[in-house]
């Protein structure tokens, strides 16, 4: 064995010929070095700014590869392949394969919600119209949107055996279904729904309806105009030519 430095204190350490190699010579001295790093100054905006559109643009390759051939054919090797980087670069990012799914499928979620409320721009006053712009949401319409249904199906049957995977993918599992419910039970409260609508119930039949209509769309048994008209037909029944909520009573997510 050969006698070392510790990087905090400058003590002696001994190290193995075999084994990893120790850095510091106590656990007091690694705290040392950890409380160090936390207190760093935080890296400048534009690296951070880098290093999310890097991250974005591995998990648009894992999206691409989940869609076209299945979350099975997802590895470190095929995604840097896809994205034009390196293996190291993949695993800088993500780590493990493991945690490069999970964070892939974060990353969705957030592009879908943020890509939702640029396309919504119904009047929240408008119970009809809004409840329209929600549900066409789950409704492929275009390519991300496409892109999208295709790599959830993907993720879905590994979710129902990854419980870490299945936290990312009903993370927040109620709240739609819960914001349609409450834009119903506004509109009963302005006399605009139908008599004798359960708006709870309601809402559970409206989301997994169109979530799995949007799925007939990408099989291509149905297409997007007829859903968007199911929809529509549907919103009359329950709402008729409902008008505008009073401002008093608007909406706010």
């Amino acid at each position: 064995m050969r006698d070392e430095r510790c990087q905090v204190c400058g003590g002696s350490l001994v190290v193995p010929e075999r084994g990893r190699r120790p850095r510091y010579c106590s656990r007091a001295c690694q705290a040392k070095a950890y409380r160090s790093r936390r207190t760093q100054p935080a890296p400048p905006a534009e690296q951070t700014t880098v290093a999310a559109q890097r991250r974005t643009q591995i998990a648009r390759a894992v999206w691409r590869i989940a869609a076209e051939q299945g979350l099975e054919a997802v590895s470190l090797r095929a995604v840097a392949a896809e994205a034009g980087v390196s293996v190291r670069v993949v695993q800088y990012h993500f780590g493990s394969k493991h945690q490069l799914l999970v964070d892939a499928l974060r990353l969705l979620h957030e592009t879908n919600q943020q890509n939702a409320r640029n396309r919504i721009e119904a009047d929240l006053a408008d119970p009809k119209a809004l409840l329209s712009a929600i549900l066409s949401e789950f409704v492929p319409l275009d390519e991300q949107r496409r892109l999208s249904l295709r790599v959830l199906a993907a993720y879905y049957a590994r979710s129902l055996t990854d419980p870490a995977l299945a936290a990312v993918f009903l993370a927040g599992d109620r709240s739609l279904e819960d914001f349609v419910a409450l834009i119903l039970r506004q509109a009963a409260d302005s006399g605009l729904l139908r008599p004798g609508v359960d708006p709870g119930s309601t809402a559970d039949l409206l989301v997994a309806g169109v979530t799995g209509l949007g799925l007939d769309v990408v099989h291509g048994t149905r297409r997007g105009r007829d859903v968007l008209e199911i929809i529509a037909r549907q919103l009359d029944q329950l709402l008729g030519d409902a008008a505008r909520i009073p401002a008093k009573t608007s909406t706010r997510r």
